[in-house]
């Protein structure tokens, strides 16, 4: 059994990336009959939904946009947090925190086959991650409130360069083979004649870094330390640097990674299908970066200038991303007034342009050469009622400016959904229909 901290309910702890490792969840893996009864119809639903020739039909849909081939736009919701309004606690039959996990997990998937309206592909997969600990950077801070998902702030571990900075450590990834293993086991046993039961490891949802700078040393700190201290800043971000390439060097020895090009979700929006991943000599037991898709963002910097972003940050996410066969960039930072910076990143793709970036400019900076992942502001999705007509304004505005490009749209970032489940269903129909008014 795990020793991590625990969560309170583990089935709340909603994510973009799919499955999380099984660390920290307090499970025995034996199920009683009624959940694994639970777990069994909701697999077949699932099945039965991928069965469908119109998910094979997204696929290829999905394979031609990240191709940059001419297609119209595609819409991807993931509520977030606002999937705990969507399905609530009192709708899960599962007690065993793990069981509650994998039917929560199934029941999204349901919920985007039969009720979403975007173009989420259901795939007849069920993903196992590994069970592991990773170190972390030798130093962690200390967090002080956001419990039930609320603020917090924290305290940051280098207070003074000079004396904190010899106790960082690379991190190291510490697997849990044992505990690996029986979880996928187990879950073969539940739905290996339903479902495909495979491994499939989640290491990192960013490779950006900057976040990983603020809790050792703090937002605010770092924004100080840009002009008081700069050489530590370059000093610590080579040091993070370094760190990252060598947990990749560890995972690729290892035969860790798993392709992320197909139904894997992939940057901050969007999924992996294409044709042009994996790379030349590709060992299917031996996945390497060059055959995934990487990703990196700064969002936490949004207050510096470009110049500064180049001096500081860039250089030192380069080296990662260019480990990678295709890449993304960018969250909620507004791109445009850093592309000519980003742009220089090696075999960029897919390109984050968030509810603060100028949509007019980015159109004309992307062209068709790179994929436009826009994001409505999620913002007009938490109110009990959606003020239906000025949604549809507002996205008829932001299709009109970037008509021409290779569009996604897409929701996420949800805190809350205003408690009305039907609000990210309305808004993926009005996009579908002024995608159909302008393409």
């Amino acid at each position: 059994m795990a020793h991590a901290e625990k969560v309170k309910d583990p089935s709340m702890e909603q994510t973009a990336a799919g499955l999380s490792t099984v660390r920290g969840i307090d499970t025995k893996l034996n199920f009683t009959d009624a959940e694994i009864s639970v777990l069994r119809e909701l697999a077949l639903k699932v099945a039965e939904l991928a069965a469908h020739p119109q998910e094979a039909e997204k696929a290829a849909l999905w394979t031609a946009h990240n191709d940059l081939e001419e297609t119209r736009p595609l819409i991807f919701a993931d509520p977030e947090n606002g999937w705990n309004e969507i399905i609530t606690q009192d709708q899960m039959l599962c007690s065993d925190p793990l069981a509650r996990v994998w039917e929560m997990h199934l029941r999204k998937e349901i919920f985007w086959g039969t009720e979403m309206g975007d173009d989420k592909v259901i795939e007849n997969y069920f993903n196992v991650p590994w069970s592991y600990d990773d170190t972390g950077w030798g130093l962690h801070e200390e967090k002080i409130g956001g419990e039930d998902g609320g603020s917090y702030t924290w305290k940051t571990p280098i207070e003074e360069y000079e004396r904190d900075f010899e106790n960082l450590r690379f991190p190291e990834i510490r697997l849990d083979t044992e505990e690996s293993d029986k979880t996928l086991e187990y879950a073969q046993q539940i739905f290996g004649d339903i479902l495909k039961v495979r491994r499939k490891g989640i290491w990192w949802w960013t490779l950006g870094m900057t976040w990983d700078f603020i809790n050792l040393r703090g937002l605010e700190n770092l924004m100080m330390d840009l002009y008081l201290n700069p050489e530590w800043v370059h000093r610590l971000m080579a040091f993070l640097r370094d760190g990252t390439l060598k947990k990749l060097d560890y995972l690729e020895s290892h035969g860790l990674l798993s392709l992320n090009t197909e139904g894997s979700y992939v940057g901050s929006g969007g999924f992996g299908w294409t044709k042009e991943l994996p790379g030349a000599e590709f060992n299917p037991d031996q996945v390497r970066c060059q055959d995934m898709w990487g990703f990196a963002e700064s969002q936490e910097t949004v207050g510096i200038d470009p110049a500064m972003f180049n001096e500081f940050i860039l250089p030192y996410q380069l080296p990662i991303l260019d480990r990678f066969g295709l890449n993304c960039y960018g969250c909620c930072e507004p791109i445009d007034k850093r592309w000519d910076y980003v742009k220089t990143i090696p075999r960029l793709r897919r390109v984050s342009i968030s509810p603060w970036a100028d949509r007019d400019a980015s159109r004309e900076l992307l062209g068709g050469e790179y994929i436009i992942s826009m994001k409505p502001n999620p913002a007009d999705l938490a109110q009990p009622r959606m003020d239906v007509e000025g949604v549809r304004a507002s996205i008829r505005e932001e299709l009109k400016a970037v008509k021409g490009g290779v569009v996604e749209v897409l929701m996420k970032d949800n805190h809350t959904l205003g408690h009305n489940p039907g609000n990210i269903t309305a808004w993926c129909k009005i996009v579908r229909e002024e995608i159909d008014r302008l393409w």
